[in-house]
């Protein structure tokens, strides 16, 4: 017998898509919101395909996150080759340990990596035809189907996960080519006084040549961006709640790819993700409050844009062991932290990079 019951929101998961190129602040985006998921001091599991790229943000041993560059996590390097089945495993392992979000870094790997979908047709071809090109003609289509086949069944598997789930997408430039054409700028419409008809225009000499090309292009077929795609099966972002884009140009602040009406108000587009947005999105799932009808605020201790990167972190790390190893001194870090008063040196402000940096090779940390 079937029986509707009344509709309640109540313990969703969410599936959270974030794309976008080298440098976009994916990944940190990624971590923050799952730390405002599930809270300061609870891990997350990391899925990480990108030969151990998410370490990064991991404190040291001893050392507590600051959630500020590092975070906290458990971590699972997964390797080559990138299988559908070997994604869902891993996803599905980490929702039965009981973690109440999940980010995968990188899932563009399952389709254009080693081993993945677009690798596993080419194998198949190969099986079916070897090097015979009129064979490999004729089989290309059913080439594909035990790839899209376990890819689909992936995707079927992974909605069914309960935890949340934050999936990063690499993402690439898409092209086009345009022929650029230029327009005449053209004086008011005037009309005939006895009979009202249109009277035509007259050009004013001006010409307008379209934006983001220069005069020189006129008349030219050229390549012009249109836009960025994740790197991904085509229909797979279809699947997302929401689907986020990040831009090197100014990381971490996001653009809508794919938006969704409740989630939206929590997404701010002006400012970096930030914790407050994971704690947001799990609320609103968990059936809470009314959150998505009011202004998003900054987290707490969210870190101020003028601190040094995650990159320079590790640069000052290797200058310090350098320090360490010449000056036979244990305690270099240790002595440079006291001298420029700081716990870490992921509150180093950013101007002061060089100063610090040039300081610890120069004078073995002693400031």
């Amino acid at each position: 017998m079937t029986i509707f019951k009344s509709a309640e929101r109540q313990n969703i998961s969410l599936l959270i898509g974030l794309a976008g190129g080298t440098g976009s602040g994916k990944t940190m985006s990624a971590m923050r919101i799952a730390t405002g998921m599930v809270g300061r001091g609870k891990k997350f599991a990391v899925i990480d395909t990108e030969n151990g790229r998410s370490l990064h943000y991991a404190p040291r041993h001893g050392e507590p996150p600051d959630y500020r560059q590092t975070f906290c996590f458990d971590h699972l390097d997964l390797r080559a080759p990138f299988r559908p089945e070997a994604y869902v495993e891993a996803i599905e392992a980490a929702d039965k340990a009981g973690y109440e979000a999940i980010v995968v870094d990188s899932m563009s790997h399952v389709w254009a990596g080693e081993g993945g979908v677009l690798d596993w047709q080419e194998e198949e071809l190969d099986r079916m035809a070897g090097t015979d090109w009129k064979k490999r003609e004729a089989c290309n289509l059913a080439s594909w189907k035990r790839p899209k086949m376990s890819h689909k069944q992936m995707v079927s598997r992974l909605l069914q996960v309960k935890a949340h789930r934050i999936l990063s997408f690499r993402a690439e430039e898409k092209i086009k080519m345009i022929k650029v054409h230029k327009e005449n700028v053209y004086g008011p419409q005037n009309y005939d006084p006895i009979t009202g008809e249109e009277l035509e225009q007259e050009a004013t000499g001006q010409i307008i040549v379209p934006e983001g090309f220069k005069e020189s292009d006129v008349g030219k077929t050229v390549v012009s961006s249109d836009g960025w795609q994740p790197i991904a099966e085509k229909y797979f972002p279809y699947e997302l709640t929401l689907s986020l884009l990040f831009n090197a140009s100014s990381p971490g602040i996001p653009k809508f790819m794919k938006p969704q009406e409740q989630l939206n108000g929590m997404i701010p587009m002006q400012s970096k993700i930030n914790e407050s947005v994971g704690a947001a999105m799990a609320a609103w799932a968990r059936g809470e409050g009314q959150s998505h009808t009011q202004p998003m605020q900054e987290a707490q201790n969210e870190p101020p844009a003028e601190f040094i990167t995650v990159d320079q972190q590790v640069a000052l790390d290797d200058a310090l062991n350098d320090a360490k190893i010449r000056l036979k001194n244990m305690n270099v870090k240790n002595e440079f932290l006291a001298a420029i008063k700081l716990p870490s040196l992921s509150m180093i402000p950013a101007g002061d990079y060089k100063r610090c940096l040039s300081s610890i090779q120069n004078k073995g940390a002693k400031s």
